[in-house]
């Protein structure tokens, strides 16, 4: 789930840019890389803000594993002594300005937390990677076609390191979703018709960046920061359908733009797009998206719809899973209704990156279907920007990268 501009009601992960209690349970000091022969994982924490803080109480939380927080990074000295003085860290591990995460990786640590603005994403995980350090990612994973290839490398040279990466999309660790999918990839709902994905969501308006450390703060409105939102936050819905889907799209074409519901930054505020895939019966599987932002009373929802020939599959976030069709032919599920899936899908990440680790099962199957529904919503953005198609070929090829300008940035 993103967090959206400062003042909503999950906070910002703003990095921008930039303890549990030691278990006992004795392991293998080869399933842990840097540890001792105990169940501790040593933390790096990189990115100090809204959702980097709100994510440690579940890694210091014991049912999802041993952690222990030893170093923290942010671009902002603000925000990493806030941090590391909640930590207990000592000053000497605390770091900052853009390059401060090299220097947390490079220290004694086993696994590094990166809740950086998604521009930042694949170089740092990179570093990670190449520092021999297990990766716990928050989507998305990236902000452009280069981007998202550099991680899925990542995650493939993470595998031949034997270290864990993880991308902590809440809804893939939920179990509700989880049968759902598992029941359409039987054919449990039929033949795929066609299917719908949308965002509407409501935010607030604050003052606009005076010096380019502020646009750092207000990252989300920023398209090379956070690749707009249909990437950043509606990444949610088209993940569940491309998970749905299991498919790379064929084509997508869309429109959208800025009716200038906020007052500063430079992303859209509506998309919509149609996504084309492959089907065996003949005619393309159409997938209808659309997402909206800052309008006022916009109701919170992330839905995702898909129709089959003998069944319907809907989902929300933060409501419901459920299949219904012809109940002669058709098999019924229903989640019942489930809240703060937020805090549930995210401590389940924890839990299972913890057991990888503890286990040494480093086959890494986050990365592969993060980095697909990273590239439809790349390819979504391009559609509607440019105004014309585009097909997943021709955005396969593309070396175009969203540039940063770091003019007045500490280095």
């Amino acid at each position: 789930m993103s967090d959206r501009d400062s003042g909503n009601r999950v906070g910002r992960r703003s990095f921008i840019a930039g303890a549990a209690a030691a278990g006992i349970t004795i392991v293998k000091p080869s399933l842990v890389r840097g540890t001792q022969a105990n169940s501790t994982v040593d933390l790096g924490l990189i990115g100090c803000g809204g959702r980097g803080n709100w994510i440690i109480p579940l890694f210091q939380d014991t049912k999802n594993g041993h952690y222990r927080f030893v170093a923290c990074c942010d671009y902002y000295q603000d925000h990493v002594d806030r941090t590391g003085d909640k930590l207990g860290i000592p000053a000497s591990r605390r770091y900052t300005t853009l390059s401060g995460y090299k220097r947390l990786i490079d220290s004694k640590l086993d696994a590094v937390v990166i809740e950086t603005p998604p521009y930042f994403h694949p170089e740092q995980a990179a570093a990670t990677v190449d520092a021999g350090k297990h990766v716990y990612l928050a989507k998305p994973i990236a902000v452009d076609v280069p981007g998202c290839k550099s991680i899925d490398a990542s995650g493939r040279k993470a595998t031949e390191m034997k270290l864990v990466f993880l991308v902590d999309f809440q809804t893939r660790a939920d179990k509700h979703y989880q049968e759902a999918v598992r029941r359409v990839h039987e054919g449990d709902i039929g033949r795929l018709v066609c299917g719908e994905a949308r965002y509407p969501w409501g935010v607030g308006n604050f003052p606009g960046p005076a010096t380019p450390e502020d646009r750092l703060r207000r990252w989300y409105c920023y398209k090379a920061l956070s690749g707009d939102f249909i990437i950043e936050q509606n990444i949610h819905t088209l993940d569940v359908a491309t998970w749905f889907i299991n498919a790379d799209p064929i084509q997508a074409v869309g429109i959208g733009g800025s009716k200038r519901l906020r007052s500063y930054g430079d992303i859209w505020d509506h998309f919509a797009v149609i996504f084309t895939f492959p089907s065996k019966e003949g005619s393309p599987f159409v997938l209808s998206y659309s997402g909206n932002q800052a309008t006022p009373g916009a109701p919170n929802e992330i839905p995702c719809r898909i129709y089959g020939s003998r069944a319907t599959v809907d989902t929300d976030y933060y409501t419901h899973v459920w299949i219904h069709g012809d109940p002669k032919s058709g098999k019924p599920y229903d989640s019942g209704v489930f809240k703060d899936l937020y805090s549930t899908g995210t401590a389940n990440n924890i839990r299972t990156f913890y057991q990888s680790i503890m286990e040494g099962n480093y086959s890494n199957p986050t990365v592969a279907p993060s980095v697909r529904s990273n590239l439809t919503c790349v390819m979504g953005r391009d559609a509607a920007y440019r105004g014309k198609p585009i097909t997943w070929d021709e955005l396969m090829k593309s070396d175009e990268r969203l540039e940063l300008d770091l003019t007045g940035l500490k280095a």
